[in-house]
């Protein structure tokens, strides 16, 4: 009986605790894709680290500051095709993961790299991780990220009415939330110029929630200790429960959202939310497409044997939807 009278004042003092949430602006490095690699081997000893190196034919571009905040710039890096051509390329900006508050760009700079090598420009950006400021602020960088791709296009050869967003993992569910939140000024600062649309006509996500506040989710298990989830959004789902659901794409979806390529792995949890996603989407007759991975972990696609198979998916997808 003690113990259990123990454990409830915990979870209580916990729960209480959880409205105090500030940003630490200490740097989480936790996350990175070696430290990934190094849990997964143990399960899965065939796995190697897909090889990064730059192909030929493409120009990467690095450290461009895209957006300003008094005590950070946040920068990004794209890879150009080196194709002499007067049509414009379609771009994919690209979105890391790192539960909302560890990673960075370099994460995606692989994907990135070879999709530059078929023919995209691609952009890997960085974001306010929840370390620095909590939610919407992710949110609204990477609609700053998408204003800038629009604002440079004439100087990267982009076109305008071809951009997508992928993202991994927490960087899954921010560019299926940027989608499907198109035109919608909950979403936009009210300083931001409106010269250039924050839009996106195409989503992958590989590996982000849908749905937050969902049976099928497993964010927000604050029991043990503050979840990534709670952090990034500075409240509980108990306390704030309308953040959850503002933040989980499922929430967004209408007649006016783009296409989405959804990309998984053997970890359920990880797509909460995506058959009523998909159900919606249908509802609507909206182009989307699912390719699973039932065998593997969820940074999949950071290694070899699944990272072809999801470069290819992806290639296939932005073709059909961007060249049919």
């Amino acid at each position: 009986m003690k113990k259990s009278i123990l454990i409830t004042v915990l979870i209580f003092t916990c729960t209480k605790l959880l409205s105090q949430i500030k940003p630490t602006h200490v740097r989480d490095t936790s996350f990175s894709v070696q430290s990934a690699y190094r849990n997964d081997k143990k399960s899965y000893p065939e796995i190697t680290v897909a090889d990064s190196a730059m192909p030929k034919g493409v120009k990467a571009y690095k450290n461009i500051s895209y957006k300003k905040y008094p005590e950070r710039d946040l920068k990004l890096d794209l890879y150009q095709p080196e194709t002499k051509t007067k049509k414009p390329f379609t771009a994919v900006l690209m979105v890391h993961g790192g539960g909302w508050r560890s990673g960075d760009r370099s994460h995606n700079n692989t994907l990135a790299r070879l999709l530059a090598a078929r023919g995209f420009v691609t952009v890997t950006a960085d974001y306010s991780l929840s370390t620095d400021a909590l939610y919407p602020a992710a949110v609204l960088d990477l609609k700053e990220a998408v204003r800038w791709i629009r604002t440079h296009a004439g100087k990267y050869n982009i076109d305008t009415s071809r951009i997508a967003i992928l993202g991994f993992s927490a960087g899954g569910q921010l560019a299926a939330l940027v989608g499907t939140t198109n035109g919608n000024n909950e979403f936009e600062q009210p300083d931001q110029s409106t010269k250039y649309s924050s839009n996106v006509q195409a989503i992958i996500d590989i590996d982000g929630t849908l749905a937050f506040i969902h049976p099928e989710s497993g964010e927000g298990d604050d029991s043990r200790s503050v979840s990534a989830a709670t952090y990034w959004f500075g409240y509980s789902k108990a306390e704030r429960p309308d953040l959850w659901q503002q933040a989980s794409p499922l929430n967004h979806v209408n007649k006016n959202s783009p296409p989405i390529l959804f990309i998984n792995s053997s970890v359920n949890r990880m797509h909460a939310g995506r058959e009523d996603m998909i159900r919606k989407l249908d509802a609507f007759s909206i182009y989307h497409v699912v390719h699973t991975f039932p065998e593997a972990p969820h940074c999949f696609m950071f290694y070899n044997p699944w990272f072809k198979p999801t470069l290819t998916h992806t290639v296939n997808f932005l073709n059909r939807v961007f060249y049919p």
